[in-house]
């Protein structure tokens, strides 16, 4: 991260009995304070945040519709009903229909999958995929990860006779007088429904998918272990779709990613060596950045099959070479990314610069990298970016936000002008006409006007505690990796250093993308920093400054048998 000059250094000002807590759970009270800091209140919220683990799981019968959509497979199964499930394209939904179609199997189903196209079909259950299931005698459809949205969809299959049962997690459209909008189907089992009792309703569409695979399988009397050995895509899933790693989910995903280092997952296990990654030491930074951008890839510039199929493999040599395939598309995927950032950021920068609300239509990037995009051009600008690319006769587009803008509800406000939309408070997709663009641009900053602050758009760098280096020890830092997995809702923790004495400063890498600090602060401790940016264009700006202020993380480096303290400087100030 450089330094953004505009970004707002926040210490947090939570309230708790930071030394009771620490005497209750044997930790320190830096650590009590982070993990109130993560919005952990009761002694029973620290216990389940340190300590929980598989019995601290949610009951899935909870979730709405759960026993019925079960009880509806257990018939189709017993008849011999044919069963076809109803996946998307990104890793979650890859994740989902692996989950679904590995158990279903396992009960004897009549089971077999289909995953939308992105750009021949777009989201979700279509027309399309009802018609191709009734004409090959299909008796059920079983969506995951999609169909909350699709009401006219889910009413022509129940005409044509096919009985459709509904697991998603996306938010539920609502009429003007507040009603939920839910299609016609047999089941809909998803945690956003008003009357669900589910205790956390931020689990993604695998998760739903999973709970259901319970309740299946201990229906069934089938061992425990059996169905949590899907649970590792659950984790999947749960990383890859930027899910709140909060509460349940963060069970899952420590619980999860600990079966990694022994998975029985034969794709799993070659895409983690094609990337050259120890199973022993998989984190959720490397769910996330590195091997699920592998999955998602086939669903951008190919076909989702590819990822279903590595998952699915039980051929050593078939998995072994669609991992290296996926490899090889995801590192095409980032180069065509590139391209496509620096053309959003010429725009934003030039004609759309005022706006609040940056929707940027480049018609000739790929519509699957979309998304990827919108999600820099927000992280550079700080500000709720569309991008919208042209396809299929019409435009399509996708929205990362930030905190303050509510995307979906920024759509339901201009739906008279889209085709098809969906999504969540910081991510949406849809689709238009491209004679609308510019109306679509224009309403959504008339809108934009009235609800976002000037205030909104500076970006926040949230700081835990302002910690002297002398507080740092090799406890501290073990003491640190208990609270993870890490990511979204569950950050790393950053701590704060002013007035910092720089001795000594040295660009290093072969591309000079890391700088080497030697820090002493006001009572002449001494520590080294690492600083991973451009680090030319950090010394120039740093010139003749030698002093400094910091936001750091610290760690431990190992090199040539030595090991020693550092601290990760992730933000800074020079005066």
């Amino acid at each position: 991260m450089t330094e953004n000059t505009e970004a707002v250094w926040m210490l947090y000002a939570k309230k708790a009995d930071f030394n009771g807590l620490a005497e209750m759970f044997h930790i320190s009270p830096v650590t009590a304070r982070i993990i109130r800091n993560r919005d952990v209140k009761s002694p029973e919220e620290f216990k389940r945040y340190l300590e929980g683990g598989l019995g601290d799981l949610y009951e899935p019968r909870l979730l709405p519709d759960m026993e019925r959509a079960a009880r509806i497979l257990e018939e189709e199964i017993h008849k011999g009903s044919r069963i076809r499930i109803v996946g998307d394209y990104d890793i979650d939904g890859v994740c989902s229909v692996c989950i679904l179609h590995t158990a279903l199997r396992r009960l004897g189903a009549a089971a077999d999958y289909v995953i939308p196209e992105r750009i021949r079909d777009g989201y979700g259950i279509n027309e399309r995929i009802i018609r191709e299931a009734a004409a090959d005698g299909v008796d059920v459809l079983l969506t995951c990860d999609n169909g909350i949205a699709a009401v006219e969809q889910i009413a022509l299959a129940e005409e044509m006779g096919i009985k459709v049962v509904v697991t998603d997690h996306h938010d539920i459209q609502k009429t003007p007088e507040g009603e939920q909008i839910l299609p016609p189907a047999q089941a809909i089992v998803n945690p956003k429904r008003e009357e669900s009792r589910y205790p956390y309703p931020n689990i993604c569409g695998a998760m739903v998918a999973f709970k259901l695979v319970q309740v299946l399988y201990e229906n069934q009397g089938i061992e425990k272990e059996e169905w949590l050995k899907l649970l590792e895509l659950a984790a999947f899933a749960t990383v890859g779709d930027v899910m709140p790693l909060k509460d349940e989910n963060r069970i899952v995903v420590k619980e999860g990613l600990k079966r990694l280092a022994f998975t029985k997952n034969l794709g799993l296990r070659k895409l983690i060596e094609k990337n050259a990654l120890d199973p022993a030491a998989i984190t959720a930074y490397h769910v996330g950045f590195v091997l699920g951008p592998c999955l998602n890839a086939s669903g951008r510039l190919q076909t989702a099959q590819m990822a279903v199929s590595l998952l699915l493999s039980q051929d050593g040599e078939e998995a072994d070479r669609l991992a290296g395939a996926l490899k090889d598309l995801n590192d095409q995927r980032k180069d065509m990314t590139q391209e496509g950032v620096d053309a959003a950021a010429a725009l934003a920068e030039g004609p759309c610069g005022a706006d609040k609300v940056l929707v940027l239509f480049l018609p000739d990037c790929h519509e699957s990298l979309a998304g990827i995009v919108a999600g820099r051009i927000r992280e550079r600008y700080h500000k709720p970016t569309f991008i919208l690319t042209r396809s299929e006769g019409c435009v399509k587009g996708s929205g990362r936000s930030i905190e303050a803008y509510h995307m979906f509800e920024a759509l339901v406000e201009v739906k008279d002008l889209l085709l098809k939309f969906g999504g969540h408070p910081m991510a949406a997709g849809f689709s238009l006409a491209e004679e609308n663009v510019e109306e679509f641009r224009r309403r959504l900053n008339e809108n934009g006007d009235k609800r976002l602050k000037p205030e909104d758009f500076i970006p926040k760098i949230w700081i835990d505690a302002a910690m002297p280096f002398e507080y740092i020890n090799d406890g501290l830092i073990e003491e640190l990796s208990r609270l993870e997995p890490f990511g979204q809702g569950n950050e790393k923790p950053q701590f704060a250093q002013k007035s910092l004495e720089v001795r000594s400063v040295r660009v290093m890498g072969r591309n000079r993308n890391a700088v080497r600090l030697s820090l002493i602060n006001e009572r002449g401790y001494g520590v080294d920093g690492i600083v991973f940016t451009d680090g030319d264009r950090f010394a120039e700006e740093m010139g003749s400054r030698r002093t400094i202020d910091v936001v750091y993380y610290p760690t431990v480096n190992e090199y040539n048998g030595k090991r020693s303290l550092q601290v990760v400087v992730k933000a800074w100030k020079f005066r």
